[in-house]
């Protein structure tokens, strides 16, 4: 299935704008659950859109979610030409899933096993069960992102097409330099100490917050955070999450991440499956963004500045931890099962063969040659 996600994500795509497009409509004509309205503090999020007008916004849902099915199914099914559609897709992934969310995605991440917890438990305090955690303005923003992701799909599937390359794992007949292993390897480093550093404001914070050093924020604010059970708890928490995941993204870069090392006893000496630290690296680096693009929007003057200050710089921690991510992606790629690119020969020159339709374009590769074997011995 992973190999011929290009053959479906453009219909996925089609089916989701149909749904959303579906409900802008219905939410035009005076149909409740409008996820956008006002509510409650408690039950608001931190979204560009929240409690924008129903009359406004709800047609703009209607007419983007519609008109997205024609634009899905033509991506999908016509041969790719020009850089239009491509870039209309590219728009709209980056508009449902990094610029509408806020911080609901990371929240999801770095706190599933508390936020199942005080669902199921009612510890710290009392729940309504998962209901009261993801709550219809939470879910529809999860609903929106999952929109953006498979609009980037569609739109990185119909750009290989449009080039020539396999739509698989986007190799064509002579790979750029800067993707191979050694030159990955280089700008890979600084991704991940770009990555790593970016988050040393927040940890720095939360942790001089928690021993009663009230750097960035008033002393009334740190009193208030003390007097609250958990709280300051919880960004020493948060903090050291950061911390320990900074730690992995030196893996990224480093032989532990592609080999486990001894004291991995049970695995010391094996091979680190390659999407074991992809997926992982590649779900944190993308919900950051909106998460650091949120903080960007909130106050960041006054006494109070690092309460929110330092979360901007998530956007460049996502940035940064996906760049190092497609680095490490690039080194420890094997040959595509659907092109057969990237098999390498006796003399080290990697040896392309042609895919044919299957790498999504005449243009893909030339035709394979069979290996050539000496006479002599």
């Amino acid at each position: 299935m992973r190999k011929n996600w290009p053959s479906w994500t453009g219909y996925a795509t089609a089916l989701w704008s149909l749904g959303y497009g579906v409900l802008g409509l219905y939410w035009t004509l005076g149909g409740a659950g409008y996820p956008f309205a006002p509510v409650p503090d408690d039950r608001a999020t931190a979204s560009i859109l929240e409690g924008t007008p129903v009359h406004v916004v709800a047609p703009v849902m209607a007419a983007i979610g519609l008109g997205g099915v024609a634009l899905a199914l033509v991506m999908a099914r016509r041969t790719p030409r020009g850089w239009v559609l491509q870039t209309v897709a590219a728009v709209l992934a980056v508009v449902l899933a990094l610029v509408i969310p806020d911080y609901t995605l990371i929240a999801m991440v770095a706190l599933a096993p508390a936020l199942l917890v005080f669902a199921f438990t009612g510890v710290p305090g009392a729940q309504g069960g998962v209901g009261d955690i993801l709550y219809w303005h939470r879910v529809n923003l999860i609903v929106l992102f999952v929109g953006g992701l498979l609009w980037a799909a569609t739109a990185l599937a119909y750009h290989r097409r449009s080039r020539g390359l396999c739509v698989s794992c986007g190799r064509g007949d002579a790979e750029p330099a800067w993707t191979s292993p050694p030159a990955a390897l280089r700008w890979g480093r600084w991704a991940v100490a770009v990555a790593v550093v970016a988050n040393l404001p927040y940890e720095f914070t939360r942790i001089a917050w928690y021993f009663g050093w009230p750097v960035g924020i008033s002393g009334e604010f740190h009193q208030m955070m003390a007097d609250t059970p958990g709280m300051l708890e919880m960004g020493l928490g948060l903090a050291v999450m950061g911390l320990a995941g900074g730690v992995l993204t030196h893996g990224l870069v480093h032989r532990w991440g592609e080999v486990y090392p001894r004291w991995i006893w049970l695995r010391a000496g094996r091979r680190v499956p390659p999407y074991l630290a992809i997926i992982p690296a590649s779900v944190v680096a993308v919900v950051l963004i909106p998460a650091g693009l949120m903080n960007a929007r909130l106050p960041l003057d006054g006494d109070n500045w690092a309460i929110n200050a330092p979360g901007v710089l998530w956007t460049v921690w996502g940035a940064a931890l996906g760049v190092a991510t497609y680095a490490y992606y690039l080194r420890r790629r094997t040959a595509c099962s659907r092109c057969g690119r990237g098999v390498r020969s006796r003399t080290g020159v990697p040896a392309g063969r042609s895919s044919g339709p299957r790498a999504g374009s005449r243009r893909a590769g030339s035709p394979a040659r069979a290996p050539h074997r000496s006479r002599t011995r």
